[in-house]
């Protein structure tokens, strides 16, 4: 592919000495920030061959590099050979940023182009900042995508869909109501809403306009008194026109939010997200404006009892899912299969029940080496075929209507080596200190995520991702506020969140280990003297591979931990099996 993709850097720099720019930066995002994006925005891939959900490329008339980071610099390694483009590697000491890069590359008074549609207000004041202290000027309105895009994937047209009360747990109106409150706090008449995530979360709406995440292109105006829903009114159902009429929503075409936002009164006072707001929707109102976070992050992130009670019965069924296609894929490692087959696998059993609607993300299948590859993604030609040899790490998720999961485990297909045990079992190490961890209120992220590190850093050993992230409740697999890693991120975990748990240990070549489940936040204790104090109650249901296991490393503490899990795990799947499957599920929890 990226042979192919040289003629479309010697077509962009065309395009750009037309217009008089110097350089040019392009995010793999869309208007709205999400994680991922539907393929009408994918201009960085068709630019470089880099799939990657992270990534940056930046194009001069004479060079060009993409900047990702370590999840993924063995695939933009391989996927940006012969395209043109060079690799760097984001936070790696002797490798220069995009800034850096750009400052020793360009004249004065050279000419920045981005299309502002792409950056956040903070990323384009940021960048202004920095082309004025550099000599350089910065123009935001350069659309290559909308010019020199042949063929270019039309948006997407799926319709939208009401998301039932009966699953989501609160209606509109009541969650408006609250974040308006937020907004008032601030001082502020109104509120421009521009996440996907958010939108859906707000409107009790879902669609299908972006993989892995069940949400609708859109835009959204809230004030005390109007609601206005930017969306394609081909997306419009009567149903959905109803529900939104309900509860007093406007709708207006999608492309309109820009001279809509132009036209607000100049006494009204709009609260903004910086972080999610992009730079020409922020450029287009002309009133007043207040920067805050985001309410909706906050309260979408702490689920409801429907919710809660929503992810159990998710989590039951993707576990007997997961008991069949594993037996499958052990029983048939050397009949031919292949890192492919092991996703179709997954979906189609994942399928057999009602309310599954795909997967939370794309599945990670790694083979032997593959497994070192954090974000591997399998291709007909890069697959691999199992044999029973080595190990396979899965790591998976679905998208449900009563809730979101994701899941990896590491497992063996034969000829297990003792440093892969030593190696499995560092890893589980830290996977279970975690989930046992007991926390203050007001606890963050970094402050726990020494406990899941430990055990590899003991040994000079280490991973580069995070240790966990929130999960949302049929919606996105990857949210804020909190994260779980070495960084500080100043968001306290709350009762009520969902995070994921998984440390890993990756050798180059070698193999991959990784194990994820997801932990719910829960109330653990209360006195007057010290407060409130949380621990996690694990949601996901799935063994772990005890072949992998030296239980000569593990406490005995850590060794009930793993026996109490496994009888939760068997007691809860096993009437959801077939015998045969019970039997199976029966082995694999053996106590150790």
């Amino acid at each position: 592919m990226s042979k192919d993709t040289y003629q479309h850097l010697l077509d962009l720099r065309q395009y750009m000495r037309s217009k008089n720019v110097d350089a040019v930066i392009i995010p793999g995002t869309d208007p709205h920030q999400s994680e991922y994006v539907s393929d009408y925005w994918k201009y960085r891939e068709y630019l470089t061959g880099f799939t990657g959900d992270n990534g940056t490329a930046v194009v001069t008339l004479d060079k060009a590099g993409l900047w990702t980071d370590s999840r993924y610099f063995l695939q933009a390694e391989e996927q940006l050979r012969d395209s043109g483009f060079v690799m760097y590697k984001e936070r790696t000491p002797g490798e220069p940023n995009i800034r850096e890069w750009l400052a020793a590359e360009l004249h004065d008074d050279a000419i920045v182009a981005i299309d502002g549609r792409l950056f956040t207000l903070i990323e384009a004041n940021q960048l202004e900042n920095f082309c004025g202290q550099n000599g350089f000027m910065l123009a935001t309105d350069f659309y290559p995508a909308d010019e020199i895009w042949p063929d270019r994937p039309a948006m997407p047209a799926d319709p939208a869909y009401v998301y039932p009360v009966e699953y989501d747990g609160e209606d509109v109106d009541s969650k408006i109501d609250r974040v308006m409150q937020a907004v008032k706090a601030a001082g502020a008449d109104g509120m421009l809403v521009t996440a996907l995530d958010e939108i859906a979360w707000l409107f009790n709406l879902r669609g299908s306009d972006v993989a892995y995440t069940p949400v609708v292109v859109a835009f959204a105006y809230i004030t005390l008194h109007d609601r206005v829903l930017f969306i394609d009114e081909h997306k419009v159902t009567r149903e959905v026109k109803d529900h939104l009429k309900h509860h007093n929503v406007k709708i207006k075409d999608y492309d309109e939010v820009e001279k809509y936002l132009s036209k607000v009164t100049e006494r009204f006072t709009i609260a903004l997200d910086a972080h999610r707001v992009s730079d020409t929707l922020g450029q287009a109102l002309m009133c007043g404006k207040t920067y805050i976070a985001s309410p909706i992050i906050d309260l979408k992130a702490v689920k409801n009892e429907v919710e809660i009670a929503g992810y159990h019965e998710a989590m039951k069924v993707d576990g007997a899912a997961l008991v069949r296609a594993f037996k499958w894929i052990e029983e048939n490692a050397g009949n031919g299969i292949t890192e492919i087959d092991v996703d179709r696998k997954i979906q189609e059993e994942r399928g057999k029940c009602d309310l599954y609607r795909g997967d939370s993300f794309h599945t990670i299948a790694g083979y032997k080496e593959h497994g070192a590859i954090v974000h591997y993604e399998a291709s007909e030609q890069s697959a691999a075929t199992l044999a029973p040899d080595g190990l396979l790490l899965i790591d998976t998720g679905g998208q449900y209507l009563n809730g979101t999961t994701d899941i990896t485990r590491t497992i063996s297909l034969g000829n297990v080596t003792a440093q892969q045990r030593h190696d499995y079992t560092l890893v589980l190490k830290g996977h279970l200190a975690l989930a046992r961890a007991v926390f203050p209120r007001d606890t963050t992220g970094n402050q726990l995520d020494i406990l899941a590190h430990g055990p590899l850093w003991q040994e000079g050993l280490n991973y580069g991702h995070g240790t966990g992230h929130g999960v949302g409740h049929f919606l996105g697999c990857h949210e804020g506020p909190f994260q779980i890693r070495m960084n500080y991120i100043p968001a306290a975990l709350r009762p009520g969140e969902v995070t994921s748990d998984e440390p890993g240990l990756y050798k180059t070549g070698e193999y991959g280990i990784r194990i994820e489940n997801l932990l719910l936040v829960v109330p653990a204790m209360s006195n007057e003297e010290y407060g409130d104090f949380y621990k996690f109650e694990v949601l996901t249901l799935m063994p772990y591979d005890t072949r992998l296991i030296d239980k000569e490393m593990l406490s005995p503490e850590e060794v009930k931990q793993v026996n109490d899990y496994h009888a939760w795990v068997r007691d809860t799947l096993s009437p959801l099996l077939e015998p045969a499957e019970q039997e199976w599920l029966a082995a694999k929890t053996e106590k150790i």
